[in-house]
């Protein structure tokens, strides 16, 4: 630790997340009737002196009169500044007290509200420079001392040539009055703090931007409170994902990029480098060539259902965890697919037709309840087994098909074979996924096995239905109706044309891939999605992984976390072990799992340690990815 550096931070923006001043205003005038005019004054007369715009002095005395405050206002003021301490102001409170003799709160704000604030992060009494407030005889804060060099334009300037500091000075603020020190020469570096507002003509000036106190003390070396800043993690948002993803990762404070479109493999290449999160839903596809790309990916997040359009494999071997969300349409799903077995057994869609066309065809010919029919479900998971609840609910007889054990709901009735779910049921779904093996699956033998005048629907994958086999069968008049959501070949955007050869069947139902696309799947979807990626990233947990071996991890406390991705081969284990028995390094705790491919292996150790251990796992033979979290 250096002891010859000064660090200068501001309080208005910079300590706290708000304008204290701005605060007094909407406690004193609470109950004013012109309130909201007048604290927009304030507001406005606040960013213009803090962006460099106006006279600091004038503003100063301008806002005091339009406050109207009293002493008595104050108690509240400081309660409510106590909860509005800066993110990472907070979270480095140890940095704040370890570094005491060297910090300096400098600020145009006022003593009164700053130090029972600042002192209860460890910031000494005497190291804190402010304005104080003058009142009248009543209590009321009428004015402030007007000697106080903060109190005068370009105050900061003449209080820093006052104290004249003997080592570097940093300052770290969000006002033009802070730059001004670096500018007058009287600080070695200004970082423009945008944690809680960005002024741009401030930002435009620094040589440094600290988007967060941890960016400030990563940049000098210092210490901090956690292992990496989390303004460096980069996101970038692809295919419109839903706002609710956005504002998640810019809450954690992540940089977050996003592109309303899918993007090409050559354009996916060309924006992945530096890339730490990347956010698709089903039209990008993530190639290993994307990935090689990748320097400083660590997740790929699908904002859906599959990720057949996501080389796992390759992500494996890279060490890039990939994670979706399987549950969270599937509310949608079911009731788009109870949907349409209705308006095809009621045989809707073409009696809408005729009515558009002039023709009024009132008839219960080939119309029929679905109730106490038989409804075959092909793949019981998520999707198939809430369907199945629903159904029931409905009067349907439900059987189920899926290649694995499935416990059944309800009254479902499980089909050992495909073949005796299709000689039973009344209406046929597909709800299987999207694995290579599952081609085709449904071709025109699974057809021809089906009853005659069944129904049938395919929400799950294009590929697995054989299309010219349901073709024929339409034609043929096998089948009452059909209603198709997937396909092998969809349009990449909503201005391309659909061309197939589905189109123009009777009692066809073709939707555009809509089968999750509701208002509250999306949100479901936002919400799922960033929450594991980002449990990952602040904890090393992989549960809910699609490709990573799933390991479910106890709260890191009072240690400090290495994670360590290597190939699966003999011995690797041994060696992490071996370099922290070299290092002394005392284990908490250790987990790990495997899968064929990867090995995953998390170690809890003491907070006191020799440094050289974190290149020594590095250099740990079939290493892929090693990072630390504290």
């Amino acid at each position: 630790m250096s002891k010859d550096k000064y660090y200068i931070i501001d309080f208005d923006s910079t300590f706290t997340q708000v304008e204290a001043l701005d605060e007094l205003g909407a406690i004193s005038l609470q109950n004013h009737p012109d309130k909201e005019s007048i604290l927009e004054q304030v507001k406005h007369i606040t960013d213009s002196a803090m962006g460099g715009n106006s006279s600091f002095a004038e503003g100063l005395t301008k806002r005091l009169e339009l406050l109207q405050a009293h002493q008595n206002h104050l108690p509240q003021l400081i309660s409510q500044l106590k909860e509005k301490v800066s993110d990472s102001i907070r979270r480095n409170k140890d940095f704040l007290k370890a570094y005491a003799d060297q910090i300096y709160i400098v600020s145009s704000g006022f003593k009164e509200f700053i130090t029972p604030i600042v002192t209860e992060y460890g910031i000494k009494e005497e190291n804190i420079y402010a304005n104080t407030f003058v009142q009248d005889e009543q209590g009321n804060l009428t004015g402030f001392d007007e000697d106080n060099l903060l109190s005068k334009d370009k105050g900061k300037i003449k209080l820093l040539e006052q104290l004249a500091l003997p080592g570097d000075v940093y300052v770290l603020g969000d006002g033009y009055t802070d730059y001004e020190i670096k500018e007058a020469g009287l600080a070695n570096k200004f970082y423009a703090f945008t944690e809680n507002v960005v002024r741009d003509k401030v930002v435009a000036k620094a040589e440094h931007i600290a988007p967060s106190l941890d960016e400030f003390l990563y940049q000098n070396k210092l210490p901090m409170a956690i292992s990496y800043p989390k303004n460096r993690i980069s996101v970038l948002l692809l295919e419109n994902v839903h706002p609710q993803a956005v504002a998640l990762f810019r809450k954690e404070g992540y940089q977050v990029e996003t592109a309303s479109g899918a993007m090409s493999e050559a354009e996916l290449i060309e924006k992945i480098k530096d890339v730490s999160i990347l956010g698709i839903r089903s039209k990008t596809q993530v190639t290993r060539k994307v990935l090689e790309h990748a320097n400083r990916l660590m997740c790929v997040g699908a904002f859906c259902i599959g990720t057949n359009q996501i080389d796992l494999d390759a992500c494996l071997e890279a060490g890039i965890t990939v994670f979706n969300a399987p549950y969270s349409n599937t509310r949608s799903v079911v009731e788009l697919a109870l949907g349409e077995i209705i308006m095809l057994s009621r045989g809707v869609i073409d009696k809408s037709n005729k009515m558009h066309q002039g023709e009024w065809d009132k008839s219960a010919a080939g119309s029929f309840e679905v109730r106490d029919k038989k409804l075959g479900i092909v793949g019981y998971g998520n999707i198939g087994a809430q369907l199945s609840v629903l159904a029931e609910a409905m009067g349907m007889e439900v059987y189920y098909f899926d290649v694995v054990e499935k416990l059944q709901l309800g009254n479902a009735r499980k089909c050992h074979t495909l073949r005796e779910l299709l000689g039973k049921a009344d209406i046929v779904t597909l709800h299987v996924d999207g694995r290579p093996e599952n081609k085709n699956m449904f071709g025109a033998e699974e057809f021809a096995a089906m009853q005659d005048g069944a129904i049938f629907l395919n929400l799950s994958r294009g590929h697995v239905v054989d299309l010219d086999a349901l073709v024929q069968t339409m034609k043929s008049g096998k089948l009452r109706g059909a209603a198709v959501d997937v396909f092998p070949e969809e349009p990449a955007a909503n201005s391309d044309p659909f061309e197939s050869e589905l189109r123009g069947l009777p009692n066809m139902i073709l939707t555009p891939h809509i089968g999750g696309s509701t208002s509250e799947a999306q949100v479901n979807i936002a919400n799922f999605v960033p929450n594991r990626i980002m449990d990952y990233i602040n904890t090393g947990n992989t549960y809910g992984s699609v490709n990573f071996p799933n390991l479910q991890l106890p709260e890191l406390k009072n240690a400090h976390r290495l994670i360590h991705i290597h190939a699966n081969v003999p011995g690797v284990l041994a060696n992490i072990n071996q370099v922290l028995a070299k290092n002394q390094v005392n284990i908490l705790g250790q987990y790990l799992k495997t899968n064929e491919r990867v090995g995953y292996v998390i170690t809890d150790i003491d907070k006191v340690y020799d440094k050289a251990v974190v290149q020594d796992m590095r250099q740990v033979p079939h290493t892929i990815k090693f990072r630390m979290l504290y």
